[in-house]
């Protein structure tokens, strides 16, 4: 109930500018640096996300804080340039705290941020890190602990275990972590696929593609799609108690869960085939 609560409240308040920073080449970068630093799984979900929300308040900030006086144009080539420069020391901040937010043995210094970004032909002082970790935390009123989708998949299957469907626990939830992977690092396809199926036409407007905007963030459906799919390829027989399971759980409808794992599906195949 408070994870289906915190998944509305937030969908209820998403700004139009949601997923922007969720392209795969950042996804990618954060789960690369996060299996650098041996950090564990709840981590890189988190870094994303902490990234996303960080990066869309500091674009609004500079663009509430620039006045019209240069004229609209500059003003955001402005704010670019900033973003631009800074991007990859936020990231690692982000990757940062999210390594303190986890109760797990690996969190990332000061020194091993450092040693990575001079690696990669970055000039950063210690303070300057802080400075970025500050600015982060700042940035996000330190409202920085919020449930990734991982959290709401594994509480769903803990739910399912209690509720009496039978499902190999920890395989299933291997494939799910997996699956939520896929479902990051190919986001724009799975829900193109998706929106596609919803709106039964290849050509959605741009007034579909921005109301769609909720589904690609509803985090509740993530983890159910995810859940629904990791059944359907590791024990199908189970697939159908499953899906009405996990409708009744979070009122989710049968056809979504299906169209969701259809769109998941069809990605892993990697075919066009009904």
């Amino acid at each position: 109930i408070h994870l289906a609560t915190e998944n509305e409240q937030y969908l209820s308040e998403l700004p139009e500018q949601a997923g922007c920073f969720k392209e795969t080449r950042i996804v990618e970068f954060i789960f690369l640096l996060a299996e650098k630093w041996h950090l564990d799984l709840p981590t890189r979900y988190q870094a994303v996300e902490l990234l996303e929300r960080f990066m869309i308040k500091q674009v609004e900030q500079m663009c509430d804080g620039r006045g019209s006086t240069k004229g609209q144009r500059s003003s955001w080539s402005s704010v670019r340039d900033q973003i631009t420069n800074t991007f990859v020391l936020r990231l690692v901040s982000c990757v940062q705290l999210a390594s303190k937010l986890s109760l797990h043995y690996s969190r990332v210094t000061s020194d091993t941020a450092l040693t990575f970004l001079q690696s990669i032909k970055y000039s950063y002082t210690k303070q300057e890190l802080l400075e970025s970790e500050l600015a982060v935390l700042n940035t996000l009123q330190f409202h920085i602990n919020v449930s990734t989708p991982l959290a709401y998949v594994e509480l769903l299957l803990e739910v399912l275990g209690y509720n009496g469907c039978l499902l190999p626990a920890k395989p299933l939830h291997q494939l799910c972590v997996q699956l939520l992977d896929l479902c990051y690092l190919t986001r724009e396809t799975i829900y193109d696929t998706l929106l596609k199926i919803a709106i039964e036409n290849s050509t959605p407007s741009k007034l579909q593609i921005a109301k769609f905007l909720t589904v690609k963030e509803d985090f509740m459906l993530l983890a159910v799609g995810v859940i629904s799919t990791g059944v359907f390829i590791l024990s199908p027989g189970h697939w159908e108690q499953a899906v009405e399971h996990l409708n009744c759980i979070t009122g989710i409808t049968a056809q979504s869960i299906l169209e969701f794992s259809y769109a998941v599906v069809r990605r892993v195949v990697g075919s066009t085939t009904p």
